[in-house]
């Protein structure tokens, strides 16, 4: 029991995979979405967003933003992203000079929670981040978020272990 105690004040740890997709990027009718897989003691939920005319850069924080916000609790999180803009500059190393009101959702969703932000390669053949990143494209293609589309994701990636996540 005492054990329990100690974890739950530390906050539960929980994985984050997410990308964003902006089909467009740059253009006047871009179609933008962020997509973010949670996992839990091996159980996944994806959650989405359907941004509208955003850039891939733009798309790429919110998606953080969105796993982040879908977290009922603080918790101790390990936040996966193929953005080394988003890993960067939330480590500190990258200055902010522009996207300032999405920095400021991020900054707001990560506020409550013990983060470690870590950069994936994205299109290299894991299933967490392909999932994240086909859902991203197919809810920005369909230009709002389908329930079906975050079951896919969700189906997709089934039971992964956290010793899995690396990999």
């Amino acid at each position: 029991m005492a054990n329990e105690t100690k974890q739950d004040s530390a906050g539960k740890r929980v994985a984050i995979f997410c990308d964003g997709s902006s089909l467009g990027n740059g253009q006047v009718a871009s179609r933008a979405a962020a997509v973010a897989l949670l996992g839990y003691k091996g159980f996944w939920r994806a959650v989405g967003e359907y941004l509208g005319v955003a850039t891939n850069q733009q798309a790429e924080i919110a998606a953080a933003a969105v796993g982040l916000e879908s977290l009922k609790q603080p918790c101790q999180v390990s936040l996966f992203t193929d953005s080394r803009y988003v890993v960067e500059t939330m480590n500190g190393r990258f200055r902010r000079k522009a996207n300032l009101p999405w920095w400021e959702r991020l900054d707001r969703a990560a506020a409550p929670h013990k983060i470690q932000w870590e950069w994936t390669r994205g299109h290299a053949g894991h299933v967490l981040q392909e999932a994240a990143d086909a859902a991203a494209r197919r809810i920005a293609a369909a230009g709002h978020v389908d329930p079906l589309i975050l079951s896919n994701a969700e189906e997709t990636i089934g039971t992964i272990e956290a010793a899995d996540l690396r990999g």
